[in-house]
C-alpha cells in the first residue's frame, strides 16, 4: 500500500468521524430542543410528528416572551366571548386587538403545537388582568359561563323567586335570599326602602347575573331595575291617581295575578280604582290565596279553585273581609301592571267576572245584579 492511499484511507475514516459527531450533536441538540419545548409549553399534540415537532419547536422559542407576557388591563378583568363555530384566526385576532396578548400568530402557533385549537370552546369567559396566552389558552377550554341568566317572572311572589333563585346556578340558597329581602335596611337607597320586605319590587324580566355574585349583589341588581325602568312620569302617574309609590305597588300586584292578558290590565286597574274611591272592599282572590300561602297538596303557592272557607280567612291581606288595599304587594308586578295603576282606562265599572270560554277575557259591570248575570253555568 502506497503512502497515498494510506492517507486517502485516513481522511475517509476522519470524514466518517467528523459526520458521526456532527449527526450525534445534532441529534443532542434535537433532543435537547424539543425536550425544553416540552418543558416550557408542554406536550404537544398527540398527532404532531417529530418534524412538525421540530418546527413548531423552533417556533415557540422564537415567540417565547410574546407567549409568557401577562396582559396588562386597565380594569381587573375583560369579558371575551367566543363565538359558536369562530376559527383560530378570529379569535386570536381580536384577543391581539383588545390587548389581552401582544401577538396573534403567536398564541396560534402554540394552540396549534398544543392540540388545543380543535378543543376551544364557544362561550364567555372572564379574562383577568395579568394572564398571559398559555393561560389564556388553558381558560378557553372550559365554557363555564361567566354570567347566568336569571329570570323572574311576572306574578311570582317571593318565595318563588327564590325558590329560582336556588336552582339557578347561583351559589345562593333560598333562605339567604328570603333573608336579604326582608331586611328593609339592605339596599336601602331604592325604592323599597321603609317597606317591610322587597315584595313587590323585583321587576320580572331577565338578567345576566355574574356567577359569582352573594345575594347583595344579586338583590342590587333587581332593585336597580326597577328604580331604572319605573320613571319618573309612571311615577307621577301614581300620585295622581292618589297612591303612594308602596300603594302603587300593591295594586299593580293585584292586577297582575286578576289579569289574564295583558291588554285588561288598565281596565281591571280601573274597577279596583273605581272601588277604592268608594270604599267597596276589592274582593280579590289573589290576594286570599296570598294569604293562605303555599298549598302542599296542590304544589303550589296559589290556591285554585278557593273554597268559601278560605274567603273568611283571618288575615289583613284577605281583601273579602278587610277593606281597601292589603298592607303590602302580593307579587312582583310586570311594568305592564304598575303602568295600568299609573294610567287606568277610565270605566263606570265596579265588577268583573272570568268568561265562560276559557279565553282569559272577563265580562265587566256596572252593577252587582249585572255582575251574577255572567256567572257560568
Amino acid at each position: 500500500m502506497d503512502k497515498r492511499s494510506h492517507v486517502s484511507r485516513l481522511m475517509v475514516l476522519l470524514i466518517l468521524l467528523l459526520l458521526f459527531v456532527f449527526v450525534g450533536l445534532a441529534g443532542y441538540m434535537t433532543l435537547s430542543l424539543l425536550e425544553q419545548t416540552e418543558s416550557r409549553f408542554g406536550k404537544p399534540g398527540s398527532e404532531m410528528g417529530i418534524a412538525e415537532r421540530l418546527r413548531y419547536a423552533f417556533d415557540l422559542y422564537r415567540y417565547e416572551d410574546d407567549l409568557l407576557t401577562p396582559n396588562t388591563l386597565m380594569q381587573e378583568e375583560f369579558l371575551f366571548e367566543i363565538g359558536s363555530g369562530e376559527g383560530v384566526p378570529s379569535i386570536v385576532s381580536r384577543l391581539e386587538s383588545a390587548g389581552l396578548i401582544p401577538n396573534a400568530e403567536a398564541m396560534q402557533t402554540y394552540l396549534v403545537y398544543a392540540g388545543l385549537d380543535i378543543s376551544l370552546q364557544a362561550g364567555q369567559y372572564r379574562i383577568p388582568t395579568g394572564m398571559n396566552s398559555l393561560q389564556i389558552s388553558e381558560l378557553f377550554q372550559d365554557a363555564t359561563p361567566a354570567t347566568i341568566s336569571f329570570g323572574v317572572w311576572p306574578g311570582w311572589r317571593m318565595e318563588e323567586v327564590a325558590e329560582a333563585v336556588a336552582v339557578s346556578g347561583l351559589e345562593i340558597t333560598a333562605q339567604e335570599f328570603l333573608r336579604a329581602a326582608s331586611r328593609p335596611s339592605v339596599q336601602s337607597g331604592y325604592s323599597w326602602a321603609g317597606a317591610n320586605s322587597a315584595e313587590g319590587y323585583f321587576l320580572p324580566g331577565t338578567y345576566e347575573i355574574d356567577r359569582n355574585a352573594d345575594v347583595d349583589d344579586l338583590m342590587e341588581v333587581l332593585l336597580a331595575a326597577f328604580d331604572t325602568q319605573v320613571s319618573d312620569e309612571v311615577r307621577a302617574g301614581f300620585t295622581s291617581q292618589g297612591l303612594t309609590l308602596h300603594e302603587a305597588v300593591t295594586l299593580a300586584s293585584i292586577v297582575e295575578r286578576e289579569a289574564v292578558l295583558p291588554e285588561e290590565q288598565g281596565l281591571i286597574a280601573s274597577v279596583f280604582l273605581n272601588r277604592l274611591a268608594v270604599g267597596m272592599p276589592l274582593e280579590s282572590d289573589p290576594t286570599t290565596q296570598y294569604a293562605i300561602g303555599y298549598v302542599e297538596s296542590e304544589q303550589s303557592w296559589w290556591k285554585n279553585p278557593l273554597s268559601a272557607a278560605d274567603l273568611d280567612v283571618n288575615s289583613a291581606y284577605n281583601t273579602y273581609v278587610v277593606g281597601g288595599l292589603p298592607p303590602a304587594p302580593i307579587c312582583n308586578p310586570s311594568l305592564g301592571a304598575l303602568k295600568s295603576v299609573a294610567f287606568p282606562q277610565s270605566s263606570p265599572y265596579y265588577f268583573f267576572r272570568a268568561r265562560c270560554d276559557n279565553s282569559g277575557y272577563h265580562n265587566f259591570s256596572i252593577t252587582f245584579e249585572e255582575h251574577l248575570q255572567y256567572a257560568c253555568p
